[in-house]
């Protein structure tokens, strides 16, 4: 009997060990997509209202399994003791029924408050309208008419109103559009992009910084490398970033010459030239868009959804062959030579 205990006991410990680690393994200083650790008044409204709600959760919870554990002890199996049978109560009946309704009606006051208040456009606010493509995103400010890509920059104490618009067709790929879901977890709460509709939310930060997302819609192998990134400025150094972003970049010399050649009228083995789906000498929305708009490029912190560091290594893998370093990533391999590399790359450098 003994030798048959002893294995559920390693069996029971074990499985604790596993689930501690689990937890602790959850548990992460300076998280930098911690929900809980709200960076602006949007994600606080939305955080208070999960303190209301868990705290009242928590009561129930302790008051439910403290009167079931009594219940159960209390009225447990006794020699010489048979259950007393009855049918109905209506005293408990109608407690039962009242006190969850009063709770739920507690409930719904901060919630339908905290909906219409997070659901209106705030007064002021900078407008910016987002498309989610397979797998990267587009910021387009149309009243300063710039276009850029995966990286949003916005003023610091200032709401800022997205327009997250679900195109029926999947501009890059041409295929029937999918869900996107965008998610900047110290700044607001999740919302849907559903293609055919137009969809909002609103943003705001305290105090400047990078503040990082993911998609959190699964829509396709490339959807774990859709990632997020708003940057916060000071509203003098925002207005500086923007007025920068509608200027075009200094004309390239050198090396940096000869990939602007490549890039606005090279002819590769595996597709067109560059600029036949990026744009990189305007921010006009008329600009070709197929691919991000590349006209500030080096002046952004990452590239392909936020998924590498801009610098020269990962560029170079990145143009060797993209699909390799990226799964899911609708740019073809273009079949470059090295040289043709280095030259992109040093035009790419140019766009500032």
């Amino acid at each position: 009997m003994r030798l048959l205990q002893a294995p559920k006991r390693r069996a029971g410990v074990g499985a604790l060990a596993l689930l501690l680690t689990l937890l602790l393994s959850a548990c992460a200083e300076n998280a930098p997509q911690d929900v809980l650790d709200p960076a602006g008044p949007v994600a606080r409204e939305a955080d208070q209202l999960w303190d209301i709600t868990f705290g009242i959760a928590v009561v129930v919870f302790v008051l439910v399994e403290a009167a079931l554990v009594f219940t159960v002890l209390k009225f447990r199996r006794r020699p010489g003791r048979e259950a007393a049978q009855f049918h109905g109560n209506t005293r408990v009946e109608v407690l039962l029924t009242v006190i969850p309704a009063l709770i739920l009606a507690g409930i719904a006051v901060p919630t339908v408050s905290s909906i219409f208040s997070l659901a209106a456009e705030p007064p002021g606010a900078l407008q910016v309208k987002l498309i989610g493509h397979r797998f990267w995103w587009e910021y387009q400010y149309t009243g300063a008419g710039v276009v850029t890509a995966n990286e949003l920059h916005i003023p610091t104490g200032r709401p800022v109103y997205i327009n997250l618009e679900g195109a029926l067709t999947d501009r890059v790929t041409g295929e029937a559009a999918v869900n996107h879901s965008y998610w900047i977890p110290r700044l607001a709460g999740t919302q849907d992009i559903i293609p055919g509709r137009n969809t909002y939310m609103t943003i705001e930060a305290d105090e400047p910084g990078t503040y990082l997302g993911q998609c959190k819609e699964f829509c396709g192998l490339g959807h774990a490398y859709m990632r997020q990134r708003v940057i916060a400025h000071r509203p003098a150094e925002f207005e500086t970033w923007l007025q920068d972003q509608g200027e075009a970049p200094p004309a390239p010399t050198g090396l940096a010459a000869e990939g602007e050649q490549l890039f606005t009228s090279g002819q590769f083995p595996g597709g067109p030239a560059c600029v036949s789906c990026h744009a990189a000498e305007s921010t006009e929305l008329t600009a070709p868009n197929t691919g991000p708009n590349l006209t500030h490029f080096a002046g952004r912190q990452t590239f392909a959804a936020g998924v590498f560091e801009n610098n020269e290594e990962n560029l170079s893998a990145w143009l060797a062959d993209p699909a390799a370093v990226k799964p899911g990533a609708t740019m073809p391999d273009l079949g470059l030579t090295q040289e043709q590399i280095d030259a992109l790359i040093a035009y790419l450098e140019t766009r500032e």
